[in-house]
């Protein structure tokens, strides 16, 4: 087994105290003229755990990443990799809302209607 980054033992020390199956965290790190990228592979039921309520822990981690690498004069980031049989949507069994289309008030239709073709085009 490949030795772990700095940056790899804390992701993974941080993100396996808060997954359900921290025998699956695994990352990889990738080193280039941009900095240090940290992708991080999770059990797909960890998921929802992983990227939080509107992306806030996905984000507090990428912070606290970065916040590791400034200290060492480095640029580091973070990719988190969705798993096969992932729910991309959210909750089991919920298909993604199809928004509704947006309804021009009244006035604002009759407007529209009673214009000539040639005034529009």
């Amino acid at each position: 087994m490949a030795t772990l980054t700095a940056e790899q033992q804390y992701l993974e020390t941080i993100v396996t105290g808060i997954v359900t199956h921290p025998e699956a965290v695994q990352t990889d790190h990738v080193e280039d003229e941009l900095g240090t990228l940290v992708s991080l592979h999770v059990h797909p039921d960890d998921m929802r755990v992983i990227i939080g309520k509107e992306g806030r822990t996905a984000k507090a981690l990428r912070t606290l990443l970065r916040a590791m690498g400034a200290t060492h004069d480095k640029r580091v980031n973070l990719r988190i990799i969705e798993p096969e049989g992932g729910l991309r949507y959210g909750m089991e069994g919920m298909a993604p809302q199809a928004t509704p289309p947006l309804a021009a008030p009244d006035h604002v239709a009759k407007a529209l209607r009673d214009l000539p073709v040639d005034d529009i085009l």
